[in-house]
């Protein structure tokens, strides 16, 4: 009898992704010439089963190169070789080779030969070394290459730059990097437009075109590439060094002058490759905890179903029998709510799985820039939805990389400023409501307000006789009109691809927002639903429609005093609740629907927050709360503005569910009251 070992494969798959992850924390944590011998023995030992397991199901090439990982390794532990930062150095770049080949072996892809070459390269002159070589990034054979070129001087460069079809949606601007490598020489660009679809199927957002480029001039490469290297996981870039002379062996002048072909930072690479893995995984790891506590509820709701099967059999129906149903009914009500509640924490998982990337991050980014950076984490074992999860990660590493960049400052000017060389990144995860809140916090230079309001005012985003607040200007980091190349330069960066990091943390019904002290730091927090299956949500009626509201968005809900209700010329209605003015959204004139009323007296208004403003909407009636199933509307219809999806309700009619922060855009768009000149303008009238 044969075993069909493909059947476990998916499963070596998600532990061997699990063993690097755990390989990579530990090589991060390990103390370079005093190393703890049980971090080495771990490490060892996620490469041993990766090894094996490789072995068992005949992947011959990633078992061979783990072996020489293994050897490396077995001799720090023994102690025959001194763990030295290259020697780290050199096998976290041979972890993420690995986790691109068993990423490239599950999705039935071809094996990067060239990396994998090149990685075996620095193992094998590591090992040959005995643990004296300094290897730090380039191969032995790399390095020959060099020695020959460099009696060469060099004219110039062949650049091919291949955008990834999603490059413009991550917040980067092919033009913009064009101009600044025209700044560095003299350039001839021809476009390759053979990939551009038709008219009808072309999406602006997607990006089609390839680029050859003839760079000329004393450019080095390092310049090059630090054009480019926000968008190192997000294009194919191959570099060929331009010789004014010829080698004098012809056949060897291929080896001399070696087309470079770009590689991906190896965080970007992790990252990149790990959400490839998270986003297809199919299985997840539960406790046996929640399984022991899913199976007792699903034992209570037998014996309540029995209970209430007896009423069927009864032959006489008294009045003692009316309550007892009721008694049953209302166990069968509280069973399937624990058991609802069972099943989505199936789901949850500690948001240490995000966080896990970041330490790797961090060090390869400080390394870069040269500056001194510790990154502390806490609340690692908050909980959230395994979806929700999975969508969040590329957002957070965005916000992390503009604080390390951007904000934390170099050694000599934070010392000139009295902060330690040392500057800090944080990582902060919590429950507040039915939310998660995940905030980056720096001790970097914070926002420059004055540079961002000038750049606002210059690009036509906000004129020079409005008076903003500090919150507002902060907010203008995450207008797209901000994202231009002075931005980079000007204003930190923090401009630069904002505008995507909100959408998409907004697609998941969340928000995110800014606080920055200049001189101290900035605080970047993201409010994101538990679940995108279920919420909380109250029922309004607005005419024959039914409309849910969540109930994270509701502030309070309030009869209208016609005498604090202000009309606002050219801007709309108003409500003065307390001490502020708050905007009044008519549904019905959003949705098109017919209200038993339009008079504010005769209903209700519902006071909402979303990206920290406040307003109220006018509805007719307020029915109850519960918990409502969300259904996708643009999967099962269209995308609807304002709408975030739809649910089914008990009676079974279909009910939409209000998206608050799409309803505030709405607002501007449709020229709601400024909340920043309603005062100003009220005490004017």
């Amino acid at each position: 009898m044969t075993i069909d070992m493909t059947q476990f494969l998916q499963t070596f798959y998600e532990e061997s992704f699990e063993g690097l992850d755990v390989m990579e924390s530990e090589l991060l944590n390990l103390d370079v010439g005093a190393a703890d011998e049980e971090t080495i023995n771990t490490i060892f030992r996620a490469a041993h089963s990766i090894k094996g397991g490789s072995g068992t199901f005949g992947l011959t090439a990633v078992a061979e190169y783990t072996h020489v990982m293994e050897t490396l390794l077995d001799e720090m532990r023994d102690g025959r070789r001194q763990v030295t930062q290259e020697s780290v150095d050199v096998l976290l770049r041979s972890v993420d080779v690995l986790r691109g080949m068993l990423t490239a072996l599950r999705d039935e892809e071809d094996l990067d030969s060239q990396s994998i070459g090149e990685s075996q390269k620095e193992l094998d002159v590591l090992l040959a070394s005995g643990g004296d070589a300094v290897v730090s990034g380039t191969t032995a054979a790399q390095s020959t290459d060099q020695v020959q070129q460099s009696e060469e001087k060099n004219t110039g460069w062949k650049i091919s730059f291949s955008p990834h079809i999603n490059m413009l949606k991550t917040g980067n601007d092919t033009v913009r990097m064009l101009r600044e490598l025209a700044e560095l020489g003299e350039m001839e660009l021809t476009a390759n437009v053979e990939n551009i679809p038709d008219f009808s199927e072309l999406d602006p957002e997607e990006s089609h075109m390839r680029w050859n480029i003839h760079l000329s001039g004393d450019v080095t490469e390092e310049q090059i590439r630090e054009i480019f290297e926000w968008v190192d996981d997000e294009c194919d870039l191959e570099l060929q060094p331009i010789k004014s002379a010829p080698a004098t062996d012809t056949e060897k002048q291929p080896e001399a002058a070696p087309a470079t072909t770009e590689r991906r930072s190896s965080a970007d690479r992790r990252s990149g490759d790990r959400r490839k893995a998270s986003s297809e995984s199919a299985s997840i790891r539960v406790s046996i905890d929640k399984v022991d506590e899913l199976i007792n509820t699903v034992g209570e709701l037998v014996i309540t179903q029995s209970m209430l099967g007896q009423f069927g059999e009864a032959e006489e129906f008294t009045p003692e029998h009316i309550e007892k149903l009721r008694d049953g009914l209302g166990q069968l009500e509280r069973y399937t709510r624990e058991l609802q509640e069972s099943v989505m924490r199936i789901r949850m998982l500690p948001i240490s799985f995000v966080f896990q990337r970041f330490p790797r991050l961090v060090h390869d980014l400080s390394g870069k820039l040269n500056k001194q950076i510790e990154l502390k984490m806490s609340g690692e074992g908050t909980e959230l939805d395994k979806t929700v999860m999975e969508k969040i990660g590329d957002p957070l590493v965005h916000l992390v990389r503009n604080s390390i960049d951007h904000g934390i400052e170099m050694p000599d000017v934070r010392k000139q400023n009295g902060k330690s060389e040392m500057g800090v990144v944080h990582l902060n995860a919590y429950h507040q409501g039915g939310n998660i809140v995940i905030e980056i916090t720096d001790d970097g230079a914070g926002l420059n307000r004055e540079k961002i309001l000038n750049k606002a005012i210059k690009s036509g985003l906000v004129s020079e006789s409005d008076q903003l607040t500090d919150e507002q200007i902060d907010d203008l980091v995450f207008h797209p009109g901000l994202s231009t190349a002075d931005e980079v330069s000007d204003i930190s960066g923090r401009g630069v691809g904002m505008d995507v990091v909100r959408k998409n943390i907004r697609s998941l019904g969340g928000a995110v927002d800014v606080k920055s002290m200049p001189g101290k730091g900035s605080t970047f927090s993201i409010r994101l639903p538990l679940t995108l299956a279920i919420l909380d949500g109250q029922l309004v009626t607005v005419g024959d429609e039914t409309y849910i509201v969540p109930l994270v968005s509701i502030v309070e809900s309030i009869q209208v005093k016609q005498a604090d209700v202000n009309l606002i010329n050219g801007r709309g209605e108003v409500y003065k609740l307390r001490d502020e003015y708050i905007p009044v959204v008519r549904l019905y004139h959003m949705f098109g629907n017919k209200p038993q009323s339009t008079t504010l007296d005769d209903g209700l208004l519902v006071v909402v927050e979303a990206e920290g403003q406040k307003m109220a909407l006018y509805v007719d009636d307020l029915q109850g709360q519960q918990q409502v199933v969300i259904k996708s509307l643009e999967t099962n219809f269209k995308k609807v503005e304002g709408i975030s999806g739809a649910t089914i309700l008990g009676d079974g009619t279909v009910a939409l569910i209000l998206d608050i922060s799409g309803l505030v855009l709405l607002n501007k768009i449709a020229g709601v009251p400024d909340l920043s000149v309603v005062d100003s303008d009220i005490e004017a009238a």
